[in-house]
């Protein structure tokens, strides 16, 4: 079981410049990743999203590639003269055609790589592939290692609470049996207040307690859950993602729980009931954490 929160980071070396690699994840219902690379190299967003999807199942997967220029390096930045003049004549040649001047601004070199810096002008994206790839996969591994250590944790939180949920499932099953016996004994106690002598093997006492115990009756309910519970921990020691089956799971020990309140028309059923989907609740949420 893996969570879907983690951190990894690692950094590509060269002569010229270090290359950080960081990937984050965070909890969402679909997998999502989101790449960002310098911008003289898209061409490794492709081969970056692909290795990364083949280790996630779900969640908001961030994954940053960023270049540090060293002191070998220098921070002087370099002027792509051949491009800049293209683009003059492109804007001359526009404003000639809408009859109003057309100006340049530095963002709009910065953005159209007209200037950059003498790190990023000597980055060749073929040649620094390699070391980035191996950056990414030690990161990438940080990552995992981050979510299967989080997950263990979640594991361990998630089943002690469906230990506490089993026993309000078992205190539910050891009382249900004594609502109706508790609703014959308080029929025949209003009709002896009002002076009505009925015996308690009398057809119609008999007959208005065994419809009520038909439709307070419990014992499916109590019998999915169990089978719910079984369910529940049997994914949890599954190595394959599990964060879909569970959430499904506890919407249905919720519908459970559900009908059994809605059936009870008794106090200690329904305060039961409460407090098991109170622990169901914090389940949820933990859920919510898994892949």
């Amino acid at each position: 079981m893996n969570s879907m929160t983690g951190f990894g980071r690692a950094v590509a070396q060269t002569d010229r410049y270090n290359i950080p690699v960081e990937i984050s994840g965070v909890n969402r219902k679909q997998t999502e990743i989101a790449v960002n690379v310098p911008r003289n190299c898209a061409e490794w967003d492709a081969p970056v999203r692909s290795i990364v999807q083949g280790s996630v199942s779900r969640g908001r997967v961030g994954v940053s590639v960023s270049l540090e220029r060293t002191e070998e390096a220098g921070g002087s930045l370099q002027l792509d003269e051949r491009k800049l003049a293209s683009l003059v004549g492109l804007l001359n040649r526009a404003s000639d055609l809408a009859a109003r001047p057309m100006t340049l601004q530095a963002s709009d070199l910065l953005r159209l790589d007209i200037i950059a810096s003498e790190a990023e002008a000597a980055l060749s994206p073929e040649e620094a592939w390699p070391a980035v790839e191996e950056a990414l996969r030690a990161a990438l591994k940080d990552f995992l290692a981050m979510r299967a250590a989080e997950g263990a944790n979640l594991k361990a939180d998630v089943l002690g609470k469906l230990e506490t949920l089993e026993k309000y499932r078992n205190r539910i099953a050891e009382h249900a049996p004594s609502v109706p016996v508790r609703l014959r004994e308080a029929m025949l106690k209003r009709l002896a207040e009002a002076d009505l002598s009925v015996s308690a093997d009398d057809e119609r006492i008999i007959r208005e307690v065994a419809l009520f115990a038909d439709k307070c009756d419990i014992s499916e309910e109590i019998t999915r859950l169990s089978s719910h519970f079984d369910q529940f921990r049997t994914l949890c020691d599954s190595s394959a993602p599990a964060g879909r089956p569970l959430d499904f799971l506890c919407q249905e020990i919720f519908r459970e729980f559900n009908t059994i309140g809605s059936k009870a028309n008794d106090s200690t059923l329904s305060h039961l009931v409460v407090a098991a989907k109170t622990e169901l609740e914090k389940i949820r949420e933990q859920v919510q954490n898994i892949e």
